[in-house]
């Protein structure tokens, strides 16, 4: 079982926690570098920040902040209309290009990264249950909210089933790390706001899976991720971080 929330917070993770920017929470410098850093080690030379009007605290500082190994740009999400509208945000940036999408509340394996950047296509990071609950700082309970990625006999996927009431043993868990095509942009135009207003990533990958028949590889992988979604995480992954290098 989780614990309630009782890590000591410096003030300044504490003041980040409270305006809602995980990514700019410190640990020794902004969560997000280390996620940046990450990307950077697995070949990707430029990232695009989806922020909305209020995090002037996200551009202002990655705009003062010298890079010698990956270029930071933004998109502008005018409201926070879920993750398939985050997506739409971005298609200037594209440009045409397949691309990565990762949440920035999430610091991934470099070995899981490369591993999704070499499809050039569509595809999905599948991450092995286990390995997230001994390799991660998710446990059991947390698990249960995620969704299932459920495949064919070719590693392809079939279907998305968010919030399962339970988690068999060999299914393959969604940690929202995918690679598109343009094509993803026209999905994400067509679908319908989910029952909380939201537009979803999941509900544009099953449109485009199912309406406009894209293949989405998926890249099995059995390694942890760190999870920075509430503030009790903050301090395990702290400890975790620790001594990592950061180069952007």
């Amino acid at each position: 079982m989780r614990q309630a929330a009782t890590a000591r917070l410096t003030e300044d993770q504490a003041r980040m926690a409270d305006f809602g920017i995980k990514g700019m929470i410190p640990i020794g410098r902004p969560f997000l570098d280390y996620s940046i850093s990450v990307l950077a080690d697995a070949g990707c030379t430029k990232v695009c920040l989806v922020i909305g009007p209020e995090h002037r605290v996200i551009r202002e500082y990655y705009e003062s902040l010298a890079t010698s190994r990956i270029s930071i740009s933004f998109a502008l999400q005018q409201q926070p209309l879920g993750t398939a509208d985050a997506v739409r945000a971005a298609v200037d940036f594209v440009s045409g290009d397949s691309f990565l999408v990762v949440n920035s509340d999430n610091h991934y394996p470099r070995e899981a990264l490369s591993l999704l950047r070499s499809l050039g296509g569509n595809g999905v990071v599948g991450f092995e249950r286990r390995a997230l609950i001994e390799n991660g700082n998710i446990d059991e309970d947390r698990l249960r909210g995620y969704a299932v990625l459920r495949l064919n006999d070719k590693d392809e996927l079939e279907r998305i089933e968010e919030k399962p009431w339970s988690v068999d043993q060999a299914g393959l868990i969604s940690m929202n790390s995918w690679s598109f095509t343009p094509a993803i942009f026209a999905a994400c135009a067509a679908i319908p706001p989910s029952a909380r207003g939201e537009y979803e990533i999941p509900s544009a990958v099953q449109y485009a899976i199912d309406r406009m028949g894209e293949n989405f590889r998926v890249v099995r992988f059995g390694g942890g991720v760190l999870d920075l979604s509430v503030r009790s995480d903050i301090e395990s992954v702290a400890e975790r971080l620790r001594g990592s290098t950061v180069r952007l």
